[in-house]
């Protein structure tokens, strides 16, 4: 950055100030107001002109209207009616019927991993819809950077292989895609913020020689589980407490342990928002590192009414890997499949990445050539498997965003052009839980109208 001459500042700053001093005594005298004295102290040359002192003008803040207006394409797509079944049960939801609780599994990539965009559209579709709990939390940090909105979680004595790593193990990654082995002594701490949780879960391995751990809630222990059994599967220790409960541990009793996370929920009705991701991740994951029989087991007992599959941005990296017609689409065909073939009757819906910028030149940022190509690709792959598809990258406001939000004042993305900042990740959010509703409208409206009159289809 230009270094602006000392002397010269302080010159201006004094004078400026005298200035600002007089206004105080004689109104009539125009000195200087609070955002003309900020343009002096903060010297930006490339957004402060020397002369004449004034701030030029910021970016446009993001418009959620305008942003609508300009976009050419429809944001959420719900062809052949993919997300009824989503739908149907959001709408049970919404009339309060007992027990309706709407589950929604977001499979996803760093910003995913972190809460980000997901930690907002769950406190929306909440606050709308009831809050039938937190959902799906790992066992451990496989990263420093992993967190969920409202909980806190540390843990101690695990060994942690993400799905994304990438390793030749036996595929075993729970419904979240890591698996944390722990011996004697290993443990976990979780804290809830909201204590309105009643209802938990672990999730397990059971195993041949499998050690024991042991579940506490607000220091008293619930329960024991043991682990061991004639072949690996998947095990769910359920466990329910009057609510009020915030502070969760899991001890290894007795090791090997090998567990996947636990569940937090309420009574509902309500709606349940499961944050799965990984960093690095790219569609991949779902297409071949998870075993199939096993992956299988663990969403049926989840019984998602929505999964989403949110990737794209780790893909961006590589064009050829994109552009080969035989590599990037039919791993994302093959996710799908295995997402069908596990749960028929849930919806599934495609979520684009986000815009990610990149520095063409000094002070240049534009969007990554393989973002565009990967959107369009998702929306054809969604339309032709019957599954939903969200525009993420029109949303935000489609080509150039990130260098958009990355000088926006307060800056929405952080400096590596890809993961938002708290409040760029509301924006999305926003706009994914309205268009949800809207969605849910259409639906309503439609059903009604089959419904109608004397029960004739129209």
């Amino acid at each position: 950055m230009t270094r602006f001459p000392l002397d010269t500042a302080l010159t201006i700053a004094t004078v400026a100030l005298l200035l600002a001093g007089a206004r105080l005594v004689a109104p009539a005298i125009h000195g200087p107001d609070p955002s003309q004295l900020a343009a002096i102290v903060n010297f930006t040359p490339e957004r402060t002109p020397i002369s004449p002192l004034t701030r030029h003008s910021e970016p446009a803040p993001l418009s959620l209207p305008h942003t609508l207006a300009r976009t050419p394409v429809a944001l959420l797509e719900d062809n052949n009616h993919a997300l009824d079944h989503f739908y149907q049960a959001l709408w049970r939801t919404e009339k309060g019927q007992p027990d309706a609780v709407t589950r929604i599994v977001h499979y996803g990539d760093s910003p995913t991993t972190a809460d980000l965009v997901t930690g907002d559209v769950r406190k929306m579709l909440q606050k709308r819809f009831g809050d039938a709990g937190h959902g799906f939390i790992l066992a451990a940090k496989p990263w420093a950077w992993y967190q969920h909105r409202d909980v806190r979680l540390s843990a101690s004595g695990w060994h942690d292989v993400p799905a994304s790593r990438f390793e030749a193990r036996d595929g075993f990654f729970g419904l979240g895609g890591v698996s944390f082995t722990g011996s004697a002594n290993a443990s976990t701490k979780i804290v809830l913020e909201d204590p309105g949780h009643s209802r938990f879960e672990v999730w397990y391995l059971r195993q041949p020689d499998g050690g024991v751990l042991t579940f506490w809630a607000d220091g008293r222990q619930l329960g024991r589980v043991d682990t061991s059994g004639s072949s690996k599967e998947p095990g769910f220790a359920p466990f329910t407490v009057a609510a009020g409960v915030s502070n969760l541990e899991l001890r290894v009793e007795r090791g090997p342990v090998r567990v996947f996370g636990i569940t937090a929920e309420k009574a509902g009705p309500g709606v349940v928002y499961d944050s799965l991701g990984l960093n690095g991740a790219s569609i991949t994951v779902l297409s071949r590192m998870f075993n199939q029989a096993h992956w299988a087991e663990e969403l049926r007992h989840r019984n998602p009414d929505l999964v989403v599959l949110n990737y794209g941005t780790n893909e961006a990296d590589f064009a050829e890997f994109i552009d080969n017609a035989k590599r990037y689409e039919p791993e994302l065909r093959t996710a799908i499949a295995r997402l069908r073939q596990a749960l028929p009757e849930a919806s599934v819906l495609v979520m684009s990445p986000m815009d990610r910028g990149q520095r063409s030149g000094p002070g240049v940022i534009e969007t990554m050539a393989t973002i565009p190509h990967i959107v369009a690709i998702q929306r054809r792959v969604a339309r032709e498997t019957g599954c939903g598809f969200f525009d993420t990258f029109a949303a935000m406001g489609g080509e150039g965003t990130m260098a958009r939000w990355y000088t926006a004042q307060p800056r929405l993305v952080s400096a590596d052009l890809i993961h938002p900042y708290p409040e760029g990740g509301r924006k999305i959010a926003a706009i994914f839980a309205r268009e949800v509703g809207a969605g849910l409208n259409r639906y309503k409206l439609r059903h009604t109208v089959q419904t109608g009159a004397k029960g004739v289809v129209r």
